[in-house]
């Protein structure tokens, strides 16, 4: 599958052309979903896509270490401001997440790639000449599934296909692994044993799937897909057998991507923005969807607004206990993209 750019407008994540914030923290208007909201990455150029561990202690996230062209994985405790690299420091990494023990966290890496020293210096030689105009994921076909000890110890590969393999997120009770492959020749959605075996296809259809989490009991995969049309991405939830399907938005002129459910199981976030005008000016807020979730069903309902600050907001996560909500956003003082976390009112309603 060729280069797509999935991600357009998350130029937070490799540039800080978007305006920086003027007074970092929660707008009026957010302040009614969230409270202490904070900054919780610090020292390096800039982070994102950062998961809870199960304890809701530690995060693991990426992000760019000072001086080198790829995102790195880093473990950090919310406790302190102090990263550890946990990835082999070659590379493109991505798509960070703890086992349900925590003794171990997936990921995706390219730093077998036979050519890293070429790939390398194309990208330094990228950046030097100013970077790229806008922001584009790279389906790199060197990149595959790790898994490694919480102490960086036992880096164990679980993926050996032609192609992408990467986005992947455990089942709530560890058995499973979800994640996105180009194995068969564009993107689509594949499930896994923990340990790598027992490989099968979930979807199969034109165009991208990806970005896949677990519903709270394991029975339902939430992810993103531009089937529909090039680029708009729009959610989607599958039943973990594949066997039903159902679509939860539908607007060709919104790009929706990272849905992440709430451990209630009654309501999802994601990351939405407008591009009825194209991608100049358009600008990703948090969403919210109530859902009905059951065996047999996955009905989406009430949509609410989360954020509105001029920065751009993606990839929310909630705290196993419901209770935080961590996002990417580059509301910070200097405008680079940094991790950022908010205590959830809604949880109270739970």
């Amino acid at each position: 599958m060729s280069r797509i750019a999935l991600l357009l407008a998350t130029t937070l994540l490799s540039t800080n052309w978007l305006c920086a914030a003027d007074e970092p923290g929660a707008t009026p208007h957010e302040a009614e979903f969230l409270s202490n909201v904070r900054q919780v990455t610090f020292g390096l150029p800039r982070a994102g896509e950062g998961y809870f561990s199960p304890d809701g202690e530690m995060i693991v996230y990426q992000a760019y270490p000072i001086g080198y062209p790829f995102y790195q994985i880093y473990v950090q405790p919310l406790a302190d401001r102090t990263p550890r690299m946990l990835s082999t420091g070659r590379g493109r990494t991505t798509c960070a997440y703890f086992t349900p023990k925590s003794d171990q966290i997936l990921f995706a890496s390219s730093h077998t790639d036979p050519e890293i020293d070429l790939t390398e210096k194309k990208a330094r030689e990228e950046a030097a000449q100013g970077g790229r105009r806008r922001y584009q994921w790279d389906f790199d076909p060197q990149m595959e599934l790790y898994l490694i000890n919480f102490d960086g110890t036992k880096l164990t590969r679980l993926t050996d296909s032609p192609g992408y393999d990467a986005e992947g997120s455990f089942s709530p009770d560890g058995s499973q692994i979800v994640f996105t492959s180009t194995r068969d020749g564009d993107a689509d959605l594949y499930v896994m044993a923990a340990d790598g075996t027992e490989v099968r296809q979930l979807t199969n259809q034109p165009g991208y799937d990806g970005g896949p989490f677990f519903s709270p009991d394991g029975k339902w995969i939430i992810f993103r897909s531009d089937r529909d049309k090039k680029d708009m991405l729009q959610l989607f939830a599958i039943s973990v057998d594949g066997k039903t399907e159902v679509q939860l938005t539908d607007n060709e002129d919104q790009v929706n991507w990272c849905p992440f459910i709430h451990p209630s199981g009654k309501y999802l976030i994601w990351a939405g923005a407008d591009y009825g005008k194209g991608p100049a000016g358009a600008n990703f807020d948090l969403w919210t969807m109530d859902t009905e979730i059951t065996d047999t069903s996955f009905t989406g309902g009430k949509i609410t607004r989360i954020t509105d600050h001029k920065g751009a907001d993606v990839l929310p996560v909630f705290s196993p206990d419901g209770k935080q909500l961590m996002w990417t956003s580059n509301r910070t003082a200097d405008g680079s993209s940094q991790l950022w976390i908010g205590d959830w009112k809604r949880a109270e309603e739970q």
